[in-house]
This record gives structure tokens, sequence and C-alpha cells, in this order.
């Protein structure tokens, strides 16, 4: 009996699928690759065009000074970094790091068609296992990624270590809807129409009912805040958006 409750221990959650952490490394970095072409569109259709002001709102409220250093993770196609770039100047820096190859491509091929190449780098690399030297950042993002990891304490373990002392970590994901009213439209939305336009427009229903699930599945904004402060941070609060169909966890490495 103790074994079989071992063995299940070992699964993690992809949507409402259980299987294998390597498993699941896999089919994230193979579900990116595949919509990378569509990604941005996707998002402002899926999102009506609201992700902007969240991922603005986000941007905005991190403090950022000239010549400080940030690392985006999960960055995709430069949303956060074309946001960062500008503030952090031309002394400061943005590092994008993602697992997708796909998304790297994609992102550094966009902010190269806005001009913004000078401050931004991108590395692939794995959220749980940073490829970068500790206590090396100001700031530390993660917008719309968490619930895409395989193990999100380590995952936070190592954004903390990658932090210098006094810098802040900011995450912009996807959280439970506190109005009730909204959160039944919200749901009736996300689960019948999310997967139409993924098939219509990225010619992939799959992903993006995986990706309703990743949402379902995501720790509420209190469990994530505890999940936050067991991986070492302090002073860690969020902010609810738009009822919070989104939430920003704010924390501090003290």
């Amino acid at each position: 009996m103790i074994e079989k409750k071992m063995k299940k221990s070992n699964y993690t959650d992809f949507g409402y699928e259980k299987m294998l952490p390597e498993e699941k490394r896999k089919r994230v970095s193979n579900l990116f690759n595949s919509v990378a072409g569509k990604y941005d569109l996707m998002n402002d259709l899926m999102s009506l065009g609201v992700h902007r002001y969240w991922k603005h709102f986000t941007a905005n409220i991190a403090g950022l000074r000239e010549g400080d250093s940030v690392l985006d993770i999960a960055g995709g196609t430069g949303d956060m970094a074309r946001l960062f770039a500008p503030r952090v100047g031309v002394s400061g820096s943005v590092t994008v790091c993602d697992l997708s190859y796909e998304m790297v491509a994609a992102g550094r091929s966009r902010l190269l068609n806005y001009g913004i190449y000078k401050t931004v780098r991108y590395v692939q690399g794995d959220a749980e296992n940073l490829p970068f030297a500790d206590n090396s950042f100001d700031l530390v993002s993660i917008a719309f990624g968490l619930r895409n990891i395989t193990d999100k304490p380590k995952a936070l373990r190592s954004f903390f270590s990658k932090l210098k002392y006094g810098s802040s970590l900011y995450i912009l994901e996807f959280s439970k809807v506190t109005l009730p009213l909204l959160r039944d439209v919200y749901h009736q939305y996300s689960d019948n129409y999310i997967p139409i336009l993924g098939k219509i427009i990225a010619k992939d229903e799959a992903s993006y009912r995986y990706l309703v699930e990743s949402i379902r599945m995501h720790p509420d904004q209190e469990s994530l805040k505890f999940m936050i402060e067991q991986a070492g941070f302090s002073r860690v609060e969020y902010n609810n958006l738009s009822g919070g169909i989104v939430a920003i966890h704010k924390a501090y490495k003290l």
C-alpha cells in the first residue's frame, strides 16, 4: 500500500491528466513549439485584448529603474520584455528564458522587428534549473507561465536563488475568479470558446483545451502565496485583476 502511494506521488498534472514529470516537460515544450506561430494572435482573441492591460499594469508597478537587470521567465514572444526594456534603458538588461525553442525564436524575431535588441537576450532554459548565476537579477518575472511548470516549488526556489537580496519577484497568472456571477460566465467562455478558437486559428484544439484545464488546476491566490513563502520569499502579497481572472503576486528576497 505504501509503495502504491509513493508511485502515485511521482505523478504531476498536465491539465486534468496525470503523468510523470519528465513526460509533462516534454509535452509542455512540444505544445508551445506547436502554437508559437499563432501565440500572440490567440492571446488577443482569447482575452479580447485585455491581456495587454494586465501586462502593462504589472510592468508599471514593478518599479524598475535605469540600469536594472531583469529575468523574464517563460517570456515567450517578448510581451513583457518589450515593456521592461525601455524602463531599464541601455545600461540595463532583460533576459528572456523559455523552455520552448520555437517561442524563443519567435520572440527574438518579434523584438528585432520592434528595434529592441541591445538590452534583451534570449536563453532557452528550464525554469526549475535556471542557467544563471545566483544573486544576479534585480527583478524576476513570470507572466502566464507558472501553471505550466512541472515542479512549481522547485521553480520558485530557483527564482529565489537568482534574485539579488532586496529584489522582487512578480508573478502574473490566471487565478480563481472571486465573483460568483463572473465565475460562471468565465468558465462557460473558457470551456467552450477557447478550444474552438484554438481549432480554427491555431489548428490545435487539444493544446488550447489543455491551457484551459491548466488554469483550473493552478493553485488559488492564497495557496500560491503560501508556496511562494515556502520558497523563502518575504512580504508576499497579491492583487486581483478583472475580478480574480488573473492575479499578480509580488514577493521579496530579503
